[in-house]
């Protein structure tokens, strides 16, 4: 398979078909880097050599109702982590002071549970006036399964993007959750999108998924037309249902990314939850596919420190992509 030239005509239009998909899933090692060069050139053509930084605040962590087999904040996790119940407003606008520091763009407040009430959403709704106004991130919110009302709400209120991940194929979803349906989550997601507000999904690659899986998912998010991708790969956790599953290594990781980017040009495709479990030594080599990252922690597990990342960024000779106000500061 010549990848320069697929990648050449996916710029040019073209779907990659389902044997083409599996090709790159299947790429043999030694031919990796040249899968990859092709997947840096459908990046470079769509977003240059820019880097999109986002950060997480945990607002609400455990007490959810939902059995997700990978959550360690589920019903069915015995998982030993910290909860609490959803936090201040002050607490939220202390963490976008730090994302701002941290030369972060995209601040996102992630809270457990089924779904948000309104008091939840009001503490949103405030917490995002007053990071416009002082830091000028942008803000995307992750309260789970959402309604027509909430959302507006939160556009009204400022909220750029609202993420919702699929996680997995409609075929698997069953064996990852039985307490909401994967109609539920795309349900929230074109909810999202009617209100205006970018839709963020994306999918966790080693729940046991088949190949066929993780091409159906690209995909189905394709289809759904999110805005931003996030690809996370399974760092199980002892407690939860996928406890002891690690299918996963870094070549393959690399291939499911390239796989994304195949066939989702346009999009932000973002190497979130797992990375440093996963990719591990070859992390640099996920952002000539990938343009986006998550910096620091994630909900329960812990991420590597921000000037790893940046100083990760800066020896590829990329370009972390700063809000205007970050600019004022940080290009003096």
């Amino acid at each position: 398979m010549n990848w320069f030239q697929l990648a050449q005509e996916v710029i040019e239009g073209k779907t990659i078909s389902d044997h083409e998909a599996m090709s790159i899933l299947n790429c043999d090692d030694d031919e990796l880097l040249l899968l990859l060069n092709g997947a840096f050139h459908i990046r470079k053509h769509y977003f240059g050599k820019k880097v999109k930084l986002n950060m997480i605040i945990n607002a609400k962590s455990g007490y959810c109702p939902e059995d997700c087999g990978y959550c360690s904040q589920s019903s069915i996790s015995t998982a030993e982590i910290e909860k609490y119940s959803f936090i201040s407003k002050e607490e939220i606008l202390e963490g976008a002071k730090r994302a701002f520091s941290n030369k972060v763009g995209t601040y996102c407040i992630v809270a457990s549970g089924r779904g948000p009430t309104q008091k939840n959403v009001n503490v949103v709704r405030e917490s995002v006036k007053e990071i416009k106004e002082k830091y000028g991130l942008k803000v995307c919110a992750c309260l789970g399964l959402l309604g027509e009302e909430q959302a507006t709400q939160l556009k009204e209120a400022g909220v750029d993007r609202y993420n919702h991940n699929l996680n997995t194929s409609e075929r698997h979803h069953s064996y990852i959750t039985t307490t909401h349906t994967y109609e539920d989550r795309v349900n929230t997601v074109e909810t999202v999108k009617k209100s205006g507000i970018s839709p963020c999904s994306g999918a966790i690659i080693g729940m046991k998924e088949t190949k066929e899986d993780v091409i159906a998912i690209a995909r189905e998010l394709h289809q759904l037309d999110a805005d931003s991708i996030p690809v996370n790969f399974l760092h199980a956790i002892d407690g939860t249902k996928l406890e002891g599953v690690h299918e996963l290594n870094p070549r393959y990781c690399l291939k499911v990314l390239a796989l994304f980017r195949y066939i989702n040009p346009t999009k932000e495709i973002r190497i979130s939850g797992g990375r440093e479990v996963n990719l591990g030594s070859l992390q640099p080599l996920g952002l000539y596919v990938a343009n986006s990252i998550f910096l620091g922690d994630y909900l329960t597990t812990e991420g590597q420190e921000a000037n790893q990342d940046h100083k990760l960024i800066e020896a590829l000779g990329f370009e972390i992509e700063l809000m205007p106000k970050q600019e004022e500061v940080f290009s003096s």
